[in-house]
């Protein structure tokens, strides 16, 4: 049978209700009661029930945790680091797979079912309507990598993918190269129409710049490969791509490859991430670091503090990357 709170009352001579204090947070009790009732859980074998502890403070202590790519590499990371994060802090992720989906409305009813805290979208390709809607639906909610605003309908973790696209069109300049071209996830992704737009409004500033654009199916490695396999099919490559992710940046330089094309002397290519993957030497990668970290982290604060202040303001925070120069563009 499962041990109980009134075993280790009874074991340490003390009341359920000093038992059940010493395990709620906040709660009163004495150093030698909790000395007490620590020593016989530990002898007893037992845990305070998550279920019970949520039915007496209304709170489960669980967080949605959303977002719609599986496929790339990158999200092993996110999720790894999102989930440490959270249990650190006591809290328990509940991961929901959001991949294809369009309506935000069955994701809201499923995670109300499981009573959450709290729900952080992590997904650079979900719109902002989905945010909107858990906060709407009275749920506390933080959208991670998602698009900036001045004036954010909720809160918004990431970066300011505009000038990480400027950043790659100047990189791209500064070594030379003046025919060149964006290669970026599914075109109705808000994080490829900024970088997108950066790139070019600086490209377009360029005396003697020339580019194109072209959009894979997905962020991930085989939709990288699969869109430069069909550039490549209908006219040479250009001088150097911008692609709008370190995945699709592997799969283009895979197929690059593939058809005879050398990385970086016949093309050079540019990511943006700076996945781990990435940076290994049959790689080595050139491309823009995003604070992985410092998002999550950022993320998990704000909304434990909406948790506590539900009607706190949105808040956008931003946060800058940097350029990593490593072997796939010219010197």
């Amino acid at each position: 049978m499962p041990v109980t709170l009134k075993d280790v009352a009874q074991r340490a001579g003390v009341s359920r209700s000093a038992v059940s204090r010493t395990y709620t947070q906040g709660a009163s009790v004495s150093p030698l009661t909790r000395a007490k009732v620590e020593k016989a859980a530990a002898e007893l074998g037992y845990a305070p029930s998550a279920l019970a502890s949520a039915l007496a403070t209304g709170r489960t202590k669980l967080i949605g945790l959303v977002s719609s790519n599986f496929h790339n590499p990158l999200f092993l990371e996110v999720f790894d680091r999102f989930t440490r994060g959270l249990q650190e802090r006591g809290l328990r992720p509940l991961l929901v797979n959001l991949s294809g989906e369009t309506d935000p409305d069955a994701s809201v009813r499923m995670l109300r079912q499981y009573s959450v805290d709290g729900v952080i979208i992590a997904s650079s390709t979900l719109p902002a309507s989905f945010a909107l809607a858990f906060k709407e639906a009275g749920l506390p909610v933080v959208h991670s990598f998602g698009r900036w605003t001045s004036a954010p309908a909720t809160h918004v973790v990431g970066i300011d993918n505009v000038e990480c696209g400027r950043m790659a069109a100047r990189t791209l300049l500064d070594k030379g190269y003046r025919r060149v071209a964006f290669l970026g996830g599914p075109s109705d992704a808000t994080s490829t129409q900024d970088r997108l737009a950066g790139f070019r409004d600086t490209l377009h500033a360029a005396p003697g710049a020339e580019m194109s654009a072209s959009f894979a199916a997905a962020y991930s490695f085989d939709a990288g490969r699969a869109e430069m396999t069909r550039l490549l099919r209908a006219a040479a490559p250009a001088q150097a791509y911008f692609c709008g992710d370190d995945v699709l940046s592997i799969g283009a330089i895979s197929a690059l490859q593939d058809t005879g094309f050398d990385v970086p002397s016949d093309v050079g290519v540019i990511g943006l991430n700076d996945m781990e993957i990435a940076g290994w030497d049959n790689i080595a990668l050139t491309t823009i670091h995003q604070p992985i970290e410092a998002i999550i982290e950022a993320s998990i604060d704000l909304i434990l503090s909406t948790i506590d202040t539900p009607d706190r303001l949105p808040e956008a925070r931003l946060f800058p990357c940097r350029l990593v120069e490593r072997r796939t563009l010219r010197a």
